[in-house]
């Protein structure tokens, strides 16, 4: 597997545990622009599904909808925690979209290491999330949620411009969520043990 091949499959797999219907749905403009006019594309023919009118439709549907959901405090934690079932599979799918024309072990590969990943920035994200809602102000909210947009598309953007850098960035990103998550369920359980109390 060369470097951008992994790198798409980390990237895919990581920004849909952050924002699902974003990454379809740019990605889908993407391969769309390439296709209709003449230009290379930058991803492989396996994604090109992507490029369907009503794939980009219906993510940019689902994304504006996200992206309004996601800054409305309290409503967001829900709206994460039905998405659990949601963005994991999701990033799986497209971490073993991007490789399944190379060879089907490789997409199962790819499969696992995309659901992992997308696991991992989900349940980051959720639980910070979930920590700033207990605050009352909806600043923090506004501001975190404006921040998981622009990651997202800076991760997109980085994977197809600098695979090498993308896999660094997404090695960070796994380490900083596996330092987090165990500190953040553990705030969330102590502040659930004073609101009781």
């Amino acid at each position: 597997m060369d470097t951008l091949t992994l790198a798409l499959a980390a990237g895919l797999g990581w920004t849909s545990g952050i924002r699902l219907y974003a990454t379809v749905f740019f990605l889908g403009l993407l391969q769309f622009g390439s296709l209709h006019y003449g230009a290379q594309s930058a991803l492989p023919p396996s994604l090109a599904v992507l490029a369907h009118p009503w794939v980009i439709g219906i993510s940019g549907l689902l994304f504006i909808t996200e992206f309004l959901a996601d800054k409305v405090p309290g409503f967001d934690s829900l709206w994460d925690a039905l998405h659990t079932f949601i963005r994991i599979p999701g990033g799986a799918l497209l971490a073993a979209a991007a490789v399944i024309d190379a060879d089907p072990g490789l997409a199962l590969a790819a499969g696992l290491l995309g659901g992992t990943l997308a696991a991992s920035a989900h349940l980051t994200k959720a639980g910070s999330r979930a920590l700033i809602n207990l605050s009352p102000e909806p600043v923090s909210n506004w501001l975190a949620s404006l921040s998981e947009d622009v990651l997202t598309l800076g991760v997109l953007w980085t994977m197809l411009k600098f695979p090498l850098l993308m896999l660094t960035l997404v090695g960070i990103l796994v380490l900083a969520c596996a330092l987090l998550l165990p500190r953040l369920w553990r705030g969330i359980r102590r502040v659930l043990a004073w609101r009781r109390a």
